[in-house]
């Protein structure tokens, strides 16, 4: 290795994922922020029929100079709901956010290979799955909005 290389990341080699739709990412008891951009906002709003502003008041909270989707008194997110089945599932999961979206590969879960398995413990579909490659995930964790 040169004096300016890079240290690769203890995922170099890929690691697996495959949602199983479990809703695990997406329940309490802890509470949490879903961060919401404009775009997610318009397009939510939109699939609701409803207006920007009404899905704003509807379903998120103003955190500063962002917006996170509400919770239910459980903790869960507002648009997890049960299927009828026993299986909890995202009624907007076609459009949900870029923090949805990238699960889990956000920065906090691939700091370490103790994070990652730490993750895997709420997270049945981690270490199932097709591989997605160093790159891949690396660009996901550059998209997450944590």
């Amino acid at each position: 290795m040169g004096l300016f290389s890079k240290k690769q990341p203890w995922y170099e080699s890929g690691l697996a994922f495959e949602c199983v739709k479990c809703g695990h990412c997406c329940e309490g008891p802890e509470e949490g922020y879903v961060w919401v951009t404009r775009e997610d906002i318009a397009a939510i709003a939109k699939h609701l029929g409803i207006t920007p502003d009404e899905m704003r008041r509807k379903y998120a909270r103003r955190v500063g100079r962002r917006y996170s989707l509400i919770e239910k008194p459980n903790k869960d997110c507002v648009f997890l709901a049960d299927d009828g089945e026993g299986r909890k599932v995202c009624k907007i999961y076609h459009l949900r956010p870029v923090q949805c979206r990238t699960w889990p590969f956000w920065p906090s879960n691939i700091r370490s290979p103790e994070a990652w398995l730490m993750a895997a413990r709420r997270c049945p579909g981690i270490n199932r799955g097709p591989v997605l490659d160093a790159a891949d995930i690396q660009a996901k964790a550059d998209a997450t909005i944590e």
